[in-house]
């Protein structure tokens, strides 16, 4: 019995962690085993044929979302957990135009927290990269991997899913063919009895939805553990009588105060608008993901998305893609939705996005690092001086593209806790540190 529970809950936390979810230690990374010492190929991970014992990762015997396995499983979660493709089709890759820039490397920052000066180089480590590029003017001027990632490799996205499942949203608000304004009982019939049925399409994008739901994992009875459990893939366990599957869970999730009125930063809002997006088009996200974006973008491989028990895509928090395609889909946002001379979308999609969201609402959910933001169509807004915003996902992915600097930032990593509120005091500073430099070229 305690060997079940064991094995559940390494599941849930796997999906916790993709979806953003799960919070690990509070503790400062200075308590882990640093980059170099926790790098996947020095511990040996699943080497050998087959692997010793002590060196094997898997589902559902190993807890193989906690540090520092989780450095080699963001490159490998297919491997753990039942998967769709995301298919790029059959035309060939378009190249991306490469002129590097090695003095990168040398551009120095100050953290926001206070710490010592640091170069570009000397964060990368810090921040437990696990694959880093950097395009400029339509050009990649920087590129490193490190870890489990190279560059025929995929990497776990996390929640920055979210934002391309709210890509997708505006893109169908601007054709027409999704109603912002609409409430999702009107879409979705099912949701009808549950919070999300009197909220409106927008509230559920720029998740100001007010949802009696809570995330506090101290609490073994929280709705977020009932959520994962639902979620799982897993056969459920003999008497298991909850909901089956992210569409399931949703139906039960109970109002709690006036949608609109602040920002919550809850998943559930994201796989709501999974739903409305496959309810409106009729397709799956996965199928969704490659037709209007994979398979147009002149992308060099297949994605994939997880999904449950049922094949539901996890919206908010399934994706695995290689480093240059999610460096195309900053270049699709920094353009317009142009890439490679074609339009993939129309430009007020991205205008839409980089206007950014209610900052009343979004400041009462009290993000430090990103006060003065805001949050819009699942892409986080941070009104700076250059008009940057964001692609986020726990661990310190990321996609950041800077308007005024012409620059699409894209990193994966696998830093040991899952708060980015770690990451943001040195990653943000970086980031303008390089749009700095590269607006002086």
């Amino acid at each position: 019995m305690k060997r079940s529970i064991r094995n559940l809950l390494s599941i849930l936390m796997g999906i916790l962690a993709l979806s953003g979810f799960f919070a690990q230690s509070n503790a400062q990374s200075s308590s882990y085993l640093n980059a170099e010492d926790s790098d996947p190929k020095k511990l040996g991970w699943m080497t050998g044929f087959p692997p010793p014992p002590d060196k094997l990762i898997m589902q559902p015997e190993s807890d193989f979302f906690s540090f520092p396995k989780l450095r080699w499983t963001v490159c490998h979660v297919r491997e753990l957990m039942p998967t769709k493709q995301i298919s790029k089709g059959l035309n060939p890759p378009v190249p991306l135009e490469f002129a590097f820039d090695e003095g990168i490397d040398t551009v120095t920052f100050k953290p926001m927290d206070g710490g010592k000066p640091l170069t570009w180089k000397e964060s990368l480590p810090a921040n437990y990269t696990d694959g880093i590029l950097i395009l400029h003017k339509n050009r990649l001027v920087y590129e490193k991997y490190f870890g489990c990632l190279d560059a025929m490799g995929k990497h776990a996205a996390m929640s920055m899913t979210k934002s391309l499942t709210g890509l997708l949203a505006e893109i169908l608000v601007v054709e027409g063919r999704l109603d912002e304004t609409a409430k999702i009982s009107s879409i979705i019939p099912e949701l009808k009895k549950s919070g999300f049925g009197s909220a409106t399409v927008r509230q559920v994008m720029d998740m100001t939805t007010a949802l009696d739901y809570s995330e506090d994992y101290s609490d073994p009875t929280a709705d977020i553990w009932v959520y994962s459990k639902a979620a799982s893939p897993l056969p459920k366990p003999k008497g298991y009588e909850g909901a089956n599957g992210y569409f399931e869970y949703l139906q039960i999730v109970k109002q709690g105060g006036v949608h609109g009125e602040a920002f919550g930063y809850r998943t559930v809002n994201s796989d709501a608008l999974g739903w409305i997006l496959s309810r409106v088009t009729g397709k799956d996200l996965a199928q969704l993901l490659s037709e209007r974006l994979w398979s147009k973008m002149g992308a060099e491989q297949d994605a994939y998305i997880t999904v449950d028990a049922k094949g539901t895509s996890f919206a908010g928090g399934g994706l695995s893609a290689g480093m240059r395609d999610m460096g195309r889909i900053g270049l699709l946002m920094l353009n317009g939705g142009m890439i490679n001379g074609k339009r993939l979308f129309p430009k007020e999609v991205t205008e839409k996005i980089r206007a950014g969201g209610d900052k009343k609402a979004f400041a009462k959910a009290g993000y430090k690092a990103l006060e003065g933001g805001s949050y819009r169509s699942m892409w986080w807004i941070f009104h700076n001086k250059h008009g940057a915003f964001a692609a986020r996902g726990v661990h310190g992915q990321t996609i950041y593209v800077d308007p005024a600097a012409e620059m699409v930032i894209v990193r994966f990593s696998s830093f040991p806790a899952a708060k980015n509120a770690q990451i943001d005091p040195t990653s943000l500073p970086a980031y303008q540190a390089v749009a700095n430099y590269l607006m002086k070229k």
